[in-house]
Order: C-alpha cells, then structure tokens, then sequence
C-alpha cells in the first residue's frame, strides 16, 4: 500500500521523501522492522522513539512518521504529524482495511463495572447469533483464541491487528473496554465505535504516571461519546452531566430513577442455596423481572448497561434474562459452589478501596460468618498492607492472612505488615502463609451461612515469586482440596462446579 493511501485522513508535512513509496508492513517496536516498513516514532514515557530512526532505516525501514524531524537518508519518505499516536492509530486503521467499520463496535468506559458488563454483552450477543469477540483487562477473544490481556486497552497498532483478526475469523461485533489511558494516548484513534457506555466515575487512576487531576480523568472517560454513534449513560451517577458534556452522539440512559429510558426498581437481594444474586423490575424502553447471578447492588447497573445495548441490537429480552441469571466473569465475584450451605466467592479486591467494597457489599447478605482471605503483594507500598488489614479487621468476622505475589520479600514479612493493620481492630485472624492451605482451612472450617471470599488475585493464574511467575489458578487449588479431603466433612458439600 502507498504512503499517499494511507495518510488521507491526517494532517502531516512530507519532510522528505516521495508519497509514492510501499509500504508492506506497519511498527512502532524497533525490534521487529525489516524491509519496507513503515515505522512510527513515538515519545514514551521511557525512551523516545525518534532516537530509533537510523537503526530502523539500516533494518531496512523506507517510510518513519515523526513528530520532529529526524536525520536519515534522503530516499527515506519522512512524514511530520502533529501526534504519532494519533496517527499510529488512523494509519494502522487503514493499512489492515478499516476493520472497525465491518464490525459492531461497543466500547465501554468508566472506574469500575467495565470487564463484567463487556462479558455480560458477550454472551447475550452470542446467544441471540453474533459473533462478538472481546477485548478486555482479562483476555482477549478473537474468534480462534482467546489471549491473555497485557493492557485493557491496547495500543492502537496492535488494537487494529486484533480487529483485523476477528473479521478475518467471521466475527460481526466486539466489546472492549476503553480505559482513560486508551483514549488519553489515542489507543483508540481509528476505531469506529456504534456503541459507547459509561459506567460510572470515582477517585481513581490520580497521580503522577496516569491523570492530573479528577477534572483530567473526567474529561478523558468522556472523549469516546465524541467518538460513537449512540452513548448510553449511567444517568444515576454524579459525574453524568460532565461525561455528557461535548458529547456527539446519541443519548440513551440507564438507572435506578425516574426519566431513564432503561429503569430498574423493586430490587432486592437473591440469596439461595450458597448464591448469591440481586433481583429487580426493568421497565423503560425493555419490560421485565431480572435476577442477575452476581452479588451487590452494583450488578444492578452492569447488567443494565448490558440490557441496553442487548435491546438496542434487538435481543430478545428472554435471551437477556437467561444471561443474566447464568453470567459468570472470571475473577470478579466469581462463585465457585461447592456447597448449599455456605458461599465461596474469588474477587480481584487487591486494594483496601476493592476490598472494603466487596465486603461491605457481602455483608449486606447477612451471612453467618463473613471470611475474608486475601494477602499483600511484595515490592508494593506498605501503606496498602495495613489498610487492607484494617479493611479486613473492620468489616470481617475473620480473615485469613495469606501470601499472594510475594515478588522478592519474605512472604512472612508482608503478612507481620497486614497484620499491623487488622491489630488496629477487634477482628480475628489466622495467618497462613501457604495460599492452597489457607484454602484448605476455610474450606473444612465453613459453616452454615459462611459468606467467604477469596481476595487479590482474581482472574489472574499465576503466583510471582523471585522474579519467577509460577503456575497458581485458585480454581485448581480448590479442586485438589477437595480431591485431597473427605468432602463428607465439608458443610453442605455439593459440589456443582468441578462434577
């Protein structure tokens, strides 16, 4: 493909060099250029990719796109752009055939409710006979695979690559999750969105390496509803009016109160046999009683969201209420029901913010007993460790100290410091070092009513220690508890999920 074809939406100065030159492969990673290849040169946080231009050009890179100009030779076709990102992503778009516009595009945005809502649209796409592949913090699914994620939002060149797959794999629509950083760094120029949601903002993400200031994050989450066509709004939460601001796109809301064209009401908790769940009315622009497989009030407003979209590509509402009381997400409130006496739950909770909400939520359940067993990672801020400690001390009636990704400190050390913290309170605690014996004794010591779960680590399948990530996925250490035990001995054992 030609230079001249692939710039036509951009504005750019032809430092040197002809528009006519081809280009048979696009990168941004110095590594991998080779013969006629298009390379941009992007200023990253660690090193500027303007200093790779020569070492490109000797691998045999014919046409670099740059931000300032750069010495190399003269047949060298040299692009100047006002942003290398942004036209990372408009050219990438390009050169694999503008897959975005042959898919369904829905990208979500917002702090939390992001991966579970993208999966609950998943799978009410799927079963009404979409093909819908997944980009998220957890995986990605393309059609053939499914991919562990490294960001939740790609870079944009590898994002299109990805999009590029899922048409070339027959797929029709995709979800993802667009985090403030994808839109701040342009991940997501190039991509045509159908759909955009908003899930709700809170204090998160501040800081040096990420946003300014709330006012920054606020203005980033809403960039996508000038990118889609149709927005749909968690109209409950406070910050609606400022996402809406600027907004291009159509209007379409979901809530808990009056005037939302998607409305919940007369909710109440599910609780039913060690599950866990919430139950309202939908009324609005889709009719119908939902109870929804996951635990809180949040749930409410992910599944929501997912109506919305579901009803706005015509799902029948009874395929959307069998989703709902199925869906699962890997990691986030995930029930693992091994017994009708008691419930055991693996969240990501690996902060003290996570982790205070997924208690608070669960306690609203009214459980017997409400156990929490979570540890600290290792070469991370002690600050963290007696928080959480203290979280866990305050609204468990007792946790279970464990180790979670030690990295390279003494596991025992990162235990002595949650344990700081939970001293500050009245609560009661075990400490166990060995995660699968940590298990191990929640499990044999549950009781009726038990609500107990299994913190930090979530969807993620492995245990970092010495540098070493070692193989670890909380689903298989419980089922060799129970190969390893007399399940006779476990309170209401019925195991539904490992037969």
């Amino acid at each position: 493909m030609k230079v001249s074809e692939l710039i036509k939406d951009l504005d750019y100065t032809l430092l040197q060099g002809s528009l006519d030159t081809e280009v048979v492969e696009i990168e941004n990673d110095s590594r991998k250029v080779a013969e006629g290849y298009l390379f941009f040169c992007i200023a990253g946080s660690v090193r500027d990719g303007h200093e790779f231009a020569k070492e490109v050009v000797e691998k045999g890179a014919s046409v670099l796109v740059v931000e300032k100009p750069v010495e190399v030779p003269e047949g060298v076709a040299v692009l100047q752009v006002p942003n290398s990102r942004y036209a990372m992503g408009m050219i990438s778009s390009v050169f694999y055939g503008e897959p975005s516009k042959q898919l369904t595009v829905i990208g979500i945005t917002g702090t939390k409710g992001k991966t579970t809502t993208t999966y609950m649209i998943q799978s009410m796409l799927e079963q009404t006979g979409h093909h819908t592949g997944l980009v998220g913090t957890i995986e990605i699914i393309d059609g053939k695979e499914r991919i562990p994620a490294a960001n939740t939002t790609p870079e944009s060149l590898k994002l299109q690559r990805i999009l590029r797959d899922m048409v070339a794999n027959g797929l029709d629509s995709v979800v993802m999750e667009v985090s403030s950083q994808g839109l701040m760094l342009d991940r997501v120029a190039g991509v045509d969105f159908d759909y955009g949601i908003f899930t709700n903002l809170s204090e998160d993400h501040i800081g040096p390496n990420e946003h300014a200031s709330f006012e920054e994050y606020c203005m980033w989450k809403s960039k996508l509803f000038q990118l889609c066509k149709v927005g749909i709004f968690n109209r409950d939460d406070p910050n609606f009016e400022e996402i809406l601001k600027n907004h291009t796109c159509k209007v379409i809301t979901y809530g808990m109160h009056e005037g939302a064209d998607y409305q919940a009401s007369d909710w109440k908790l599910h609780n039913e046999d060690g599950h866990l769940g919430i139950e309202y009315h939908l009324s609005g622009k889709a009719e119908g009683q939902m109870l929804v497989n996951i635990p809180g009030k949040f749930s409410i407003y992910n599944s929501l969201a997912a109506i919305a979209v579901a009803n706005e590509m015509n799902v029948d509402i009874q395929v959307i209420q069998q989703v709902l009381t199925t869906v699962k997400v890997r990691g986030r409130v995930e029930l693992i029901p091994i017994s009708d006496a008691f419930t055991i739950l693996i969240d990501y909770a690996h902060n003290a913010v996570s982790l205070e909400s997924i208690l608070e939520t669960l306690r609203e359940y009214n459980p017997g007993r409400l156990v929490s067993v979570f540890g600290c990672g290792g070469n991370r801020s002690k600050t963290r460790r007696y928080e959480m400690g203290e979280v866990s001390g305050r609204l468990a009636d007792f946790t279970i100290i464990t180790s979670d990704n030690p990295r390279f400190e003494e596991p025992q050390a990162i235990i002595d410091d949650i344990i700081t913290g939970i001293s500050k309170t009245d609560g009661n605690y075990i400490e166990i070092i060995d995660r699968k014996e940590a298990f191990r004794y929640a499990i044999m010591h549950a009781q009726t009513g038990d609500v107990i779960v299994l913190a930090g680590k979530g969807h993620e399948d492995y245990q970092e220690i010495k540098g070493v990530k070692y193989h670890m996925d909380e689903r298989e250490l419980i089922r060799e508890v129970l190969e390893e035990e007399d399940v006779s001995k476990i309170c209401g054992y019925n195991n539904r999920y490992f037969a």
